[in-house]
């Protein structure tokens, strides 16, 4: 079993995104799978120009000199790809949506209608069983509507199956170590550890774990009030400057 981690968050292993994705795959190591992470705010990934070179000059390989190609090397024989992301303005950061368009390399140039009857790439290749995972600074869990569904639309595509959605709101609190809520946070996180173990062991997620996973950290209200407090507090500071 190997899984591979693509990180689209910007601040790379100083994010909230780490912290998940980190307790994650703890748990999956510890259950005996291989894994491979990848920063994509330390690589060099162009935009996808849709050149279609992939699919007619050069089949198989991107024209692109960057680090697309040894990002694929790294990933290819994933049994399981875990798309890790914040959530900026509704959806997935751009830094893994540069990565998702150039997968583009990997699709057949020819369409074919699935069991619904809809027209999709074709892929060259096995699709790895997906995992999502995303956070953000909002408090529901609505706010991941449009990456929920972009994720079912992007596996239907890749004729993948989907085996996890992993969402966090309140994501600002992870990073809380002290008192009872840097408890709470600590649970959390150990919870994300059997995530990891279940996905790497059974290639799904216990419905105990999930209701867990989608408990909130604290009180909407109390969230709200608190980080009304610390904009304020940023923003005296600005002032004092």
């Amino acid at each position: 079993m190997k899984i591979a981690v693509i990180n689209g968050s910007h601040r790379g292993r100083n994010g909230n995104t780490n912290s998940m994705v980190s307790a994650f795959l703890k748990g999956a190591k510890e259950a005996g799978a291989e894994t491979v992470t990848v920063f994509l705010a330390e690589k060099e990934i162009k935009y996808c120009t849709a050149c279609k070179a992939c699919w007619f000059k050069t089949p198989g390989k991107c024209v692109i000199r960057d680090d697309m190609a040894e990002i694929i090397s790294l990933t290819e024989d994933a049994d399981v790809r875990v798309l890790a992301t914040p959530l900026y303005f509704d959806n997935i950061s751009s830094l893994l949506k540069t990565f998702i368009d150039r997968l583009m390399v990997t699709a057949s140039p020819y369409w074919g209608k699935d069991r619904e009857g809809e027209c999709r790439h074709l892929t060259t290749k096995a699709a790895p069983q997906l995992v999502m995972m995303a956070n953000c600074g909002f408090p529901e869990r609505s706010q991941f509507q449009v990456i929920s569904h972009w994720l079912k639309r992007h596996a239907r595509n890749l004729n993948a199956q989907i085996i996890g959605e992993i969402y966090v709101p309140q994501g600002a609190l992870l990073s809380v170590r002290e008192n009872e809520l840097g408890m709470v946070i600590s649970n959390y996180l150990k919870t994300l550890e059997t995530a990891g173990r279940e996905i790497a062991i059974d290639r799904k997620l216990t419905p105990e774990t999930e209701a867990v996973l989608e408990q909130k950290f604290i009180q909407d209200e109390v969230y709200i009030r608190e980080v009304k407090k610390y904009v304020d507090s940023l923003l005296v500071k600005q002032d004092d400057q």
